[in-house]
């Protein structure tokens, strides 16, 4: 079970492992040099060439803006969509292969450095042949771990075990911080195990594409299955299909997952024994490495467990047996021989995301490297990738949006004064993180040898979980980040009350210190809003300052809040990417929240940055035109038709589109900037636009 402490810009769309390792001492900052760039003539920022002027503003925003793009560009085979995060992140890959293959060909590097584990594990990575002659000897312990379990009575330990190697199990164990006592870590308990993206491609089966995918998933596990040495290949395949079929049913929606309230179950292991008659908790505890820590749990989805624990009652030992074996199998195929890649591809890439062509291993390899030593990697992206001034400017930009956040939240007609008094305690305990960490994480506990991969992808992930467990009983690390300096993406963590905006995403057309303030204020200055409004969107609203969930307001505020935000949830639903899929407007909320709310922050903070000062008119486009473009354009993109199935069931964002019109149409100014009237398919009645802080 993955952490869920992060409310992020968009979702990763890199395989990786847990981030592993513990922060090392030096805080060096990076060694790049200041570019001049930032004194000549300010740019617009704005991808002109990308217009498309038959289609009118006032009916699309975002085709106007990215029609060309939209009409000229194939996403490549390698890729189930592409766009502005996508490009970033290729960029941004293609500066991590360079240290990583340095790393790779230092015939200098010594024993136990982190060139040297950065090398090495690219360099198992790459060595095909060698896993082309292994096949699956290097499972064949795990295999054998799993295949002589002798009774039910040993799933609580084979469950730790497989958790620590990283494979799905059907719960997790994980510790984070106590989202109600955020000064100490808490023991987490989480519904898992499920091998399709979500409970949809098991349980709705009047959906023809969800029929198909369940289909294929069955042979999928069957052909994996038949490549490990499995006799009955297609029977034990249909059995597993079945066992996760009963846990999907029993599983929490993502929906009902996205409340911090219903999943804060705080209770004794003999409370949590009890939801489980039978189930040896003590065991699966003391196996997690946690049992002789704590004083009580917080169980995610109690009735989940209860379920959990009946299913596995009418549940044979050698479907159980089959099932852990599958989903190792599963987790590991991307390691092993080239059938189990093409096998493992051909369902996880073409049938369920449309992709037709599977990246080129350097990509792969590098991006493996990056889950396992991320930060070891990032810490040279920094110095070599990220100039100190960008770090400058942004902290200005984030000052100025969290003083626009403040007197917004001053003016607002439907909060109280009450209320507003939290609201404003909330904001002013927010801590921004730019850039890079201030301490980096240590590998030095973690072997990694050139000539084994599996072995290394296993200690890797262990020595993740490792980090994570080992938190319990400890000061919270407040100095930590959830994601790498080289990732394209920003998060707001609700336990830590922080906002944290890697070194990748700090470049154009997100950030461009060539450009105008308009446009930066209407890209990065809309996703400092954005991650500012996680902190008071549906989710994170119900935590204070200090990141502990507490109800902060008022009844009436409340229900307010509630209506805007049930408007919210009515518009995005009636956005539809592919007939027969809507946007889930509960599902999506959060972010919308974040959109919308970024948005209007933003645009407050560059009315200040004018200081009363008429905006320049560049390319022809006035201050304000800019401000929109800016946002409009880093939603630029273009999704395959099934990667577009799993993104509506799985993903707490809406599409890029969407994300563009809908989240304008809500705001005044963009009616005045580009003439919107009543008629114009852009056109919202003011009494239908949504605007919350």
């Amino acid at each position: 079970m993955k952490p869920t402490l992060l409310s992020t810009l968009i979702l990763s769309m890199l395989a990786s492992f847990a981030h592993a390792g513990d922060a090392a001492k030096s805080n060096a900052a990076p060694t790049v040099a200041a570019s001049t760039a930032a004194t000549a003539a300010p740019i617009s920022g704005i991808d002109t060439q990308y217009i498309d002027t038959s289609v009118r503003p006032q009916d699309d925003f975002f085709t106007y803006l990215n029609g060309k793009w939209l009409k000229s560009t194939e996403i490549p085979a390698d890729k189930a969509s592409w766009g502005t995060f996508m490009k970033l992140r290729d960029d941004a890959q293609e500066n991590s292969r360079g240290i990583i293959e340095a790393a790779h060909k230092d015939k200098t590097k010594k024993a136990g450095t982190d060139v040297q584990k950065i090398g090495d594990l690219y360099a198992s990575f790459m060595d095909e042949a060698r896993l082309e002659a292994l096949g699956t000897k290097p499972l064949a312990g795990e295999l054998q771990r799993i295949r002589t379990l002798k009774d039910k009575k040993g799933l609580p330990n084979l469950i730790a075990h497989l958790s620590k190697i990283g494979v799905p199990t059907p719960y997790g164990i994980r510790v984070g911080q106590d989202a109600r006592a955020s000064t100490k870590y808490a023991t987490y308990i989480g519904q898992g195990g499920l091998g399709m993206p979500d409970r949809d491609y098991y349980l709705k089966l009047d959906d023809k594409r969800m029929l198909e995918a369940r289909t294929k998933y069955e042979a999928h596990v069957a052909q994996i299955l038949t490549l490990s040495g499995a006799k009955n290949a297609a029977e034990q395949a249909k059995a597993i299909v079945a066992f996760e079929t009963e846990l999907a049913k029993v599983q929490w929606t993502k929906v009902e997952n996205r409340d911090p309230v219903k999943r804060y179950n705080k209770m004794s292991v003999a409370e949590l024994a009890a939801l489980t008659p039978g189930y040896d908790w003590n065991a699966a505890l003391a196996a997690a490495g946690v049992g002789n820590k704590l004083d009580y749990i917080i169980v995610a989805q109690p009735s989940y467990l209860t379920g959990f624990n009946q299913v596995l009652a009418t549940t044979d030992l050698a479907t159980l047996k089959s099932y852990f074996e599958w989903q190792l199998l599963r987790e590991y195929s991307p390691y092993l021989s080239k059938a189990f890649v093409d096998a493992n591809f051909a369902f996880y890439g073409t049938a369920l995301t449309g992709v037709t062509e599977n990246r080129p291993r350097w990509k792969i390899g590098v991006s493996t490297v990056e889950g396992a030593l991320g930060e070891a990697v990032g810490r040279q992206y920094v110095a070599k990738h990220f100039p100190a001034e960008r770090k400058a400017r942004m902290e200005e930009l984030v000052k100025n949006v969290t003083a626009a956040y403040a007197q917004s939240i001053d003016t607002l007609d439907w909060m109280t004064p009450a209320t507003k008094k939290e609201a404003q305690a909330k904001l002013a305990k927010f801590t921004p993180k730019i850039g890079y960490p201030n301490k980096w994480r240590d590998y030095s506990k973690l072997t990694v040898r050139p000539d084994d991969l599996v072995g290394n992808v296993k200690r890797a992930a262990e020595f993740g979980y490792n980090r994570n467990i080992t938190k319990l009983g400890k000061p919270i690390d407040r100095e930590e980040w959830g994601m790498t300096p080289q990732t394209v993406n920003a998060y707001y963590s609700s336990s830590m009350n922080e906002i944290v905006f890697p070194a990748s995403i700090l470049q154009p057309p997100f950030f461009d210190m060539r450009a105008d303030d308009a446009v930066n204020y209407g890209a990065i200055g809309a996703v400092i809003g954005h991650e500012i409004g996680h902190g008071f969107d549906d989710k994170g609203s119900q935590s204070d300052g200090d990141g502990n969930l507490r109800d902060w307001w008022t009844k009436e505020d409340r229900a307010a809040f509630q209506t805007r935000a049930d408007m919210l949830v009515k518009q995005y639903s009636g956005y539809s990417p592919i007939p027969g899929y809507n946007v889930n407007g509960e599902l999506t909320l959060g972010e919308n929240i974040g959109d919308n709310s970024g948005l209007a922050i933003a645009y407050k903070a560059y009315k200040i940055s004018l200081k009363g000062q008429p905006a320049p008119v560049i390319d022809g486009l006035t201050g304000d035109q800019r401000f929109f473009m800016g946002f409009g354009q880093v939603w630029r993109s273009k999704m395959r038709e099934a990667q577009q199935i799993v993104q509506v069931k799985t993903d707490p964002h809406s599409p890029g589109q969407f994300r563009a019109n809908g989240t304008v149409m809500n705001h005044p100014a963009f009616y005045d900037a580009f003439n919107v009237k009543e008629g114009d398919k852009m056109y919202l009645a003011p009494k239908d636009r949504v605007t919350i802080w």
